[in-house]
């Protein structure tokens, strides 16, 4: 009997975790909230995007970019996605941004990021989630903020809000761009 309520506190608060704190574990570590600094390079990641076409974080390479991994089943994913949109907005070219849809089906995400949030940015097709797990870590949704030189200096695991991922994005767009 007591195997069995250990089992079921063991799972329950699990569940709790992943549906409380809206985070996939791939790993089954714990959650880490807010931003950790980061100094490491931005890996070249490549694939198709939503909508069909060649797509690489090369794009970000030169400027403040802001790249993040989400997916439709997602509950933290769907309350962020307005406030990344009005960021991206916001920034217009002066940030590059750009998504990551983790393990979905290919219509489902593109219905999703066109139809019901009008993403204006483009997100790579990862149906396998073998393109996000380049970055390391195992959560969603994640979000990388990535310097001009093409360093990714915070990684945000979990949920971001508007107030954090701007304040991040200004302390780098106050950095003086890298010496040629």
């Amino acid at each position: 009997m007591a195997i069995v309520v250990a089992v079921v506190l063991v799972v329950g608060t699990g569940a709790w975790l992943f549906v409380g704190r809206g985070g996939s574990t791939a790993t089954g570590t714990g959650v880490v909230t807010g931003p950790v600094a980061m100094d490491e390079p931005l890996p070249s990641i490549e694939g198709r995007s939503l909508s069909g076409e060649d797509l690489s974080t090369d794009r970000l390479l030169g400027k403040v970019g802001v790249l993040n991994v989400w997916a439709t089943w997602c509950g933290p994913c769907r309350r962020e996605q307005p406030g990344l949109q009005r960021i991206a907005k916001d920034y217009g070219a002066r940030v590059g941004f750009m998504g990551i849809n983790y393990e979905d089906d290919r219509i489902a995400a593109a219905r999703w990021a066109n139809d019901e949030f009008g993403v204006s940015y483009p997100s790579l097709y990862d149906p396998s989630g073998r393109t996000a797990s380049q970055l390391g870590y195992p959560y969603l949704p994640d979000t990388y903020v990535v310097d001009r030189s093409g360093m990714i200096r915070w990684a945000i695991q979990g949920e971001t809000n508007e107030q954090e991922l701007r304040g991040l994005i200004d302390q780098l767009l106050a950095e003086p761009p890298p010496s040629a």
